[in-house]
Parts: C-alpha cells; sequence; structure tokens
C-alpha cells in the first residue's frame, strides 16, 4: 500500500515537472523573441544583486573592526552599490557593459578551451572541447564586433536559449520520471497478482488436504464398525 501511494506521489510530481518544463520553455521563446526586453530584464536583476551585495560587504566591512580591512570593504561596498544602482537605474547602459563583459568571457573561455582540446588530444572527448572552444570564441568576437549594437540581443537571446534548454531539461527528466514510475506500478501490481495466486492456490492444498482427512477418517470409521 505504501509502495502505491509513493508511486501514485512520483506520477503526480512528474506531471508537475513536466508542465513547469512546457511553461520555461515557452517563456525562453519569448525572451529569445524579445531578447532587448530579456537583456534590460537582466541588467536590472543584476544591478540588483550588485547593490544587495554591496550593502553586505559595508555591514561585513563595519563589524569586523579592523582600521584596513574595514575601510577598503567599506569603499567595495560602496563601489558596488553605486554600481548596482546605475545597472538598475540606466539599464541599456547596463545591459552594454554586460554585453561587453560577455564578450571577453567568451573569447578567454574559447582560447582556454581550444588550449585544453589540444592538450587532451587523443583523449576521448577531445575533438568536443576543441568545437566548443571555437564556438565560444567565434561568438564572443562576434559580440565583440558589433558591440554596442549587440547588447540590444546577445544578452535577451542567449538567456532565452538558456531557459530553452532548461525547460526541455524538465520536461526530459519529468517524463523519465513518469515511465520509471509507470514501470515500478505494473511491476507492483504483477508482483500483487503473483502473490493472490499463491494464496489461492495455497487456499485449495489446503481445502484438498482437509477433504482428504475427512475421507480418511471415514474410511477409519468404516474399518471399525466392520
Amino acid at each position: 500500500m505504501a509502495d502505491s501511494n509513493w508511486i501514485d506521489e512520483a506520477k503526480q510530481n512528474s506531471g508537475v515537472l513536466i508542465v513547469l518544463g512546457i511553461l520555461t520553455v515557452i517563456l525562453g521563446m519569448i525572451a529569445f523573441s524579445m531578447p532587448l526586453i530579456a537583456g534590460v530584464a537582466v541588467s536590472v536583476y543584476v544591478g540588483v544583486l550588485v547593490a544587495v551585495a554591496g550593502v553586505f560587504r559595508i555591514v561585513h566591512a563595519v563589524k569586523s573592526r579592523q582600521w584596513g580591512v574595514g575601510i577598503w570593504g567599506t569603499v567595495v561596498g560602496l563601489l558596488m552599490v553605486f554600481a548596482g544602482i546605475l545597472l538598475f537605474a540606466r539599464p541599456i547602459f547596463g545591459l552594454a557593459t554586460l554585453t561587453l563583459l560577455l564578450a571577453i568571457y567568451l573569447v578567454v573561455e574559447g582560447i582556454t578551451e581550444i588550449l585544453v582540446g589540444f592538450k587532451m588530444r587523443p583523449d576521448v572527448g577531445w575533438g568536443w572541447m576543441l568545437f566548443g572552444g571555437i564556438v565560444a570564441l567565434v561568438l564572443g568576437f562576434m559580440i565583440w564586433r558589433q558591440w554596442p549594437v549587440s547588447g540590444a540581443w546577445a544578452i535577451g537571446a542567449l538567456l532565452g536559449i538558456h531557459i530553452v534548454m532548461t525547460g526541455w531539461q524538465m520536461v526530459i527528466l519529468g517524463s523519465g520520471a513518469r515511465t520509471v514510475a509507470g514501470a515500478l506500478g505494473a511491476s507492483a501490481d504483477g508482483t500483487m497478482g503473483v502473490a493472490g495466486d499463491v494464496v489461492e492456490k495455497a487456499q485449495d492444498l489446503a481445502e484438498d488436504a482437509g477433504d482428504a482427512i475427512d475421507k480418511a477418517k471415514e474410511m477409519a470409521e468404516d474399518a471399525v464398525d466392520s
């Protein structure tokens, strides 16, 4: 009974995961189709995170009660708060800045993966590592050459692709969980069915044994009477 409840709960949770995955895919497609709006949203979100992190940095610096560390932490925290407010108040400027940082990151990441790919050769997977590095390097240079115009599409488009991939993974995981739960349920039903058959056969054997005992008693009584 407990196994049945667990399987039913697993099926329900997998259904919820599939629905959330589909909604996530739709959200990613919307972000991909409107990259500028998605990019501005990312800029605002990053601005809030940076400002909040700056506030915590200042609080930590004040609580440290160490002259050098406290002043340095306070200065860094104030710069972070200023940068966060700037990203939040001027999201287009923040989007251009984030796009430039993204281009630099992709170029560095691409060069690193290419070097690692050549170093891995001829081990398994070195080709994919090299291919991924080339793609990242080309994408980084493409964003760099089109900057700051690339800010209108780069961040939002990549965010949309990432959200779509995440949603698709959720759908795959939910479908796999539902399949496994269904297989376990079928196995449990089959086991219960076999157990029921065994019990019924045992009951039949017990009844046959009882009949045999009764007939033996009757034969014994007849023998005594005769």
